[in-house]
């Protein structure tokens, strides 16, 4: 069977992929003078700066603690210990009290763990919660998952009741928005903190975990014809380029959000629409048709972007379209989002992969040439690569498990 030979070809290309992957952050990432992880890694792997980004440390000790938990070939000790380390790192150094008597996680901290800057969002935050509930889970350590609840808590309150603890100033020419971001972001959480737990806890996010996707299909504006990043918090479009922003990539990856959820609550309406509007749509309104490949940013109404990185190609949209498009075939076995899944994956791995020393570079031009060589930066750590070729491996894993 020629389609099953494919699967499983890329199934072992996916793995092989993974592997090199994993074996590149072990290889250079671990700081094991104050533990933690270095993230800004060369091309070849060279530290070219100390500073440690609470949200990809995060991020690492997730994926490493999803890694060891999940996939027998990654239960090793190595991994196990480098996720601790991360761990006792970010409970160490990540938190800093704040003048409202609140938690807040600082964005960046120097090598041994001193705040150098705080970001007025939540994102470091949620990457806290996330590591701190994953390597409970990997440890068997009440005290982290209490800690990841706690912190949800707080980050819930922010969202919802008053945003005030964060530090930013209400300014009179400030609107109110619904950015994509947040309400992803939370309903990431809620999977996260619910996933495989018993019902008690299901029940206690189950509201948060509605309203996220309610706030999230929002985004769908122009009658159904656009995502949108931002919009009003009664779900209007809103003036000027900050409303006319469209984030193909955000959109792929709420999509997927959305199709879990749908495919954990028997939601069949919902698993269409995200397939259909946060799936379909940012792929056929931002895909380049010259070149291949996902833009980073568009102006819904043709307008030049703004932002100077709009047209170039960026690794992170990529491997959420390769998540998206995979996951909404398994649930449906239409066979077009199994095209659109081979077209994707046939630009990712002829651009992204750095053969010579492993790993993938993250940042190319319009025209698919390598614009930045690190393999990690502020903005770069071992988290969307991993996840999506994770991801990836499993959903493969199933449909061929499943093929009968």
């Amino acid at each position: 069977d020629p389609e099953e030979r494919e699967a499983l070809e890329c199934r072992e290309h996916v793995r092989t992929q993974l592997d090199t992957v994993v074996d590149f952050w072990l290889k250079y990432s671990h700081d094991t003078v104050h533990g933690g992880f270095f993230t800004c890694i060369g091309r070849d792997g060279t530290v070219y700066d100390e500073l440690k980004y609470v949200w990809l440390q995060g991020r690492q000790v997730w994926m490493y603690c999803r890694l060891y938990r999940t996939m027998d070939r990654f239960h090793k000790p190595e991994i196990l210990e480098a996720a601790k380390a991360g761990g006792e790192f970010l409970r160490k150094f990540a938190r800093v009290s704040t003048s409202s008597g609140q938690w807040k996680c600082a964005f960046c901290l120097t090598r041994d763990g001193k705040a150098v800057k705080i970001q007025r969002t939540i994102f470091s935050e949620c990457f806290y919660i996330m590591a701190m509930d994953e390597l409970s889970r990997t440890t068997g350590d009440k005290d982290m998952q209490l800690e990841a609840e706690q912190m949800m808590e707080q980050l819930i309150y922010w969202v919802r009741v008053d945003s005030s603890g964060l530090g930013r100033p209400q300014l009179p020419g400030d609107v109110a928005t619904n950015s994509m971001a947040i309400p992803m972001m939370l309903l990431c959480l809620v999977q996260q903190l619910t996933e495989g737990r018993g019902q008690e806890v299901v029940q206690k996010y189950r509201e948060l975990g509605r309203w996220c996707v309610q706030q999230i299909l929002q985004h769908m504006q122009r009658d159904g014809t656009a995502i949108l990043e931002n919009v009003s918090l009664d779900g209007q479009e809103l003036p000027g380029c900050q409303g006319r922003l469209q984030n193909p990539g955000h959109a792929l990856e709420a999509g997927w959000f959305l199709i879990q959820y749908s495919a954990e609550w028997g939601d069949d309406d919902l698993q269409r629409t995200a397939i259909d509007k946060f799936v379909e749509l940012p792929y056929q309104n931002g895909w380049d048709k010259e070149h291949g490949g996902l833009f980073y940013f568009l102006d819904v109404d043709g307008h030049c972007p703004t932002q100077l990185e709009w047209s170039m190609k960026l690794w992170w949209p990529h491997c959420e379209a390769l998540i998206a498009f995979l996951m909404a075939y398994s649930q449906t076995k239409k066979p077009e989002l199994l095209d659109r899944f081979s077209q994707v994956y046939e630009y990712t791995f002829s651009h992204f992969p750095d053969a010579k020393s492993g790993e993938w570079f993250g940042y190319l031009t319009q025209e698919g040439k390598v614009a930045l060589d690190f393999k990690g930066g502020p903005f770069k750590g071992f988290f969307h690569v991993p996840r999506c070729l994770y991801m990836c491996e499993r959903i493969l894993d199933d449909l061929l498990a499943n093929k009968d």
